[in-house]
Parts: structure tokens; sequence; C-alpha cells
């Protein structure tokens, strides 16, 4: 007696043996679109909950199908409101624990508080104190995209697996600008384009002043400082003006980075590579917060357009600015969830990506 396993091919299709529970703790539209779009390529309907403010603004998750023994995903986006945000998945993390889900994995394509991960003054690190809650939570597994410091990892003690959203930016250049282009590095070097680097305006100087290492407040007095103990101080960063190394010259100028949200400096670096020549000028993130008033500046600007990806709802700033242009990310999050939920490898997810990436 014998038996024939199926091809692999409808194995790997088949993921719902075993059970899997895909959530979306955010009731607003685009949460709930992204999610659609997950389950849709992973052929599977989506888990009933309600997720609602009640009417003293405290969360209430209701799960409405049995999750005990199955893998739950739980996907969130980051809205305006992040704090009720954290708080939607935080009590659907413990509800699944509670009621005895095999695993929980938190699919959150952009961690909130990422900003804050280092000490500066008397803050605190935030994106630490939110990993930790996480975990305390029950969470077991997390999924992201593009962490604005890759070190937040460490903040927590269970498996992050942090995505890269740059092949489908790389497909936008490749399919949507044909002309000759000029790019940062990473990109430059996958699609074979010249090199640019726009220098000055650092951010987050490093001296005392910022990082709250000069408490009690420096006073220079022989009463308070020995002097065969007096420390030379450090002298502060400047500003330097904003200057471009490289040819942009009648070319299409790309600036890439993670987050697009204030756009000052995005502003400042377009209008100095527009006044040394370049024909166009995109703009590539991954995370488009455009919070306040971004998208009217960005109207206004010598920015002819910012391409983003579906991380983070944008809808509104869509209406606002028609230069910002939206990327879909939801089949690398599909592939993650169904690798992870097969028991299969991630290192598929990570191909041709570099420690500097």
């Amino acid at each position: 007696m014998f038996c024939v396993a199926p091809p692999e091919s409808e194995a790997k299709m088949n993921i719902t043996k075993g059970g899997l529970v895909l959530f979306s703790a955010n009731s607003n539209s685009s949460c709930m679109e992204l999610s659609k779009k997950i389950a849709e390529r992973l052929g599977v309907e989506m888990g009933k909950v309600q997720v609602y403010q009640e009417p003293d603004r405290e969360t209430r998750v209701q799960i409405q199908e049995s999750v005990r023994g199955k893998d739950v995903f739980i996907i969130q986006t980051v809205s305006k409101d992040v704090n009720t945000t954290i708080m939607e998945l935080l009590i659907m993390v413990y509800a699944c624990k509670t009621s005895c889900a095999k695993s929980i994995i938190g699919v959150v394509p952009y961690f909130p508080y990422s900003k804050q991960c280092k000490m500066r003054k008397r803050g605190s690190i935030v994106s630490k104190l939110l990993a930790s809650m996480m975990c305390k939570a029950g969470l077991t597994h997390l999924i992201t995209m593009d962490l604005h410091q890759k070190e937040i990892q460490g903040f927590f003690n269970i498996p992050v697996d942090n995505l890269r959203a740059s092949p489908f930016l790389l497909q936008y250049i490749q399919e949507e600008v044909t002309e000759k282009c000029i790019s940062a590095q990473s990109f430059a070097e996958r699609l074979r384009l010249g090199i640019a680097v726009i220098h000055g305006e650092a951010q987050d100087a490093e001296s005392d002043l910022v990082d709250g290492r000069h408490s009690p407040p420096m006073v220079r007095s022989a009463a308070a400082i020995h002097p065969s103990l007096e420390i030379p101080m450090l002298i502060p960063k400047e500003k330097p003006p904003i200057t471009v190394v490289g040819d942009v010259g009648g070319r299409i100028a790309i600036i890439v980075d993670d987050i697009i949200d204030d756009v000052d400096s995005f502003l400042a670096a377009a209008e100095t590579l527009k006044e040394r020549g370049a024909y166009k000028i995109f703009v590539m993130a991954t995370h488009g917060l455009l919070s306040s008033d971004a998208p009217l500046l960005i109207e206004e600007s010598a920015i002819d357009e910012v391409v983003v990806t579906n991380t983070i709802p944008h809808e509104i700033q869509k209406l606002q600015c028609p230069k910002i242009k939206t990327v879909d990310i939801s089949m690398t999050l599909s592939e993650a969830i169904r690798r992870i939920h097969n028991g299969e490898s991630m290192s598929y997810l990570f191909r041709n990506i570099g420690l500097d990436d």
C-alpha cells in the first residue's frame, strides 16, 4: 500500500490545509482593501471580526470564528490615528492568544514610531516599548517592510521579517520611466544608471545638545569642575548648503528614501536638482505618510512625481495632489504569509539584497 503525493504546485496553492485565518485589524477602507488583495492572492476568505470604537473611545474587538490551533495573520496598516491603530492590533493579538491560536503573526507593513528608535534628549526609545508591548500581547512573528532602521529588529524577541519594496519601485521605473535617468546608488546599480549624490542639510546632529548627554546643563565653573578633569567640548555640527555631486543635466533625477513625511528636504533637493539642469524629478519612497500640508507643497513644487507604496493609506493625499502615484506591494506580503504558513524558507524574498540595502 502506498500513497501518491500531490504535485508541488498544487500543494503550495492549498495553503488553507492545517488552518490559516486572515484578519484585518483595522476597519478603515484602506486596510480592508489591502487585506482583500492579499486574501485574493492567497485564495482564502477574510476572517470574521468586528473592530470598533465604544462611545467612550475605547477599542473593542470581537472575533467571530474559531482560531483554536490555527495560524492567525493579522494585517494592520497605520491610519492617521496611530495610537488607536496600535491598540486595535494589541487587543486583537491578545484576543487570539486567549482563544488558543497556534501562532499569531502580525503583518504591519509600516511599523509605527519607527522614527523614535534612538535616544533624543530626555525622551525614550518608543519603538522598543512598542516591540515589547507586541510581544507581551502574544505576537509570535512579525512581517513588516523597510524599517526606518534595520536595528529595530533587535528590539523584538520573536522572528521579524523585514521585507523590501524596492523591487516594485524598480519595476515602476523600468515600465514608466524609459528616458535616461540618474539615481541614488542602491537603485542605480540595479538599473545600470548614473549616480548622483545630494549632500547637505545634515539631519539630527550628533552633538550633546541633541542626545541629552549633558545633564546637568554644562556650566563652566571652577567650583563645579576640577581643572585636571576638564573634558574638551565636542564641536557642534553645522548644516552645509545642499550640493549635488554628479551630472544631472538633461536627465531624470530619482530621489530615493524609505519615508516621505515632512517634505521640506525633498523640496529643497528638487530645487537644487532643477537648477543643475535635471529634466524631471521623481521621488520614490516605501512609506508615504505625507502629513499636514505635504500634498499641497508637492503639487506646487518642482517635483514631477512622487511614487509610494500602499503600506500606508494615502487616498486623501492623492486627491489633493495628482502627482502622487501608488505601487501595490500585496504580492510580497501574500507570498510571505504563504511561506510562513507552509514552513518554507523566506530566502526567496530576500534574493539579491545586500547588507547595505
